[in-house]
């Protein structure tokens, strides 16, 4: 009786390996996508073409910069949102505390904004101090601003950071 109930245990737990079977990703004829257990060929339908997610070579950039060591790191960071045109790489590399929700969102549709126009440079003041970084960029047409926008640089917690002046 053991026997006999090991062996039905045996083929059971291979039954669902072999009900399995794979599933084709087809285009009908109508342009719909179709999923099926069959080939596209026995729908008449077209197999889908692989997504273009899973085609893209992985990206050979090194990670971003999320903890700025020095004042270069933190310029090369800033060249790299913008060589991206990224306002959310931006704005990781900035201070948010003592921050309300709705300034908060006012500073990041300012920072796309910023991301918007094409960068100049970037410049640390003459000084040497290092205390900020001014992010010159084309100003809008029409536009009296000067398109030079100041970050004040702060360390904490052993990296650097932008706050908006």
């Amino acid at each position: 009786m053991l026997r006999l109930a090991l062996l039905l245990l045996l083929v059971l737990a291979a039954l669902p390996a072999r009900a399995q079977s794979p599933i084709y990703h087809c285009i009908a004829a109508d342009g719909h996508p179709v999923f099926t257990d069959q080939p596209c060929a026995a729908l008449q339908a077209t197999p889908a073409p692989a997504s273009s997610a899973a085609a893209e070579a992985p990206s050979l950039r090194p990670p971003a910069v999320t903890c700025a060591a020095d004042v270069d790191q933190l310029r090369g960071a800033v060249i790299d949102a913008f060589a991206n045109a990224d306002a959310n790489r931006l704005a990781g590399l900035m201070l948010w505390g003592g921050y309300g929700e709705h300034a908060v969102v006012s500073d990041i549709g300012a920072l796309a904004a910023l991301m918007r126009r094409p960068l100049v440079g970037i410049d640390l003041p003459p000084d040497g101090s290092g205390s900020e970084l001014v992010v010159s960029t084309v100003p809008d047409e029409g536009s009296t601003e000067s398109g030079e926008t100041r970050f004040a640089i702060e360390p904490r917690a052993g990296c650097l950071w932008l706050r908006q002046e």
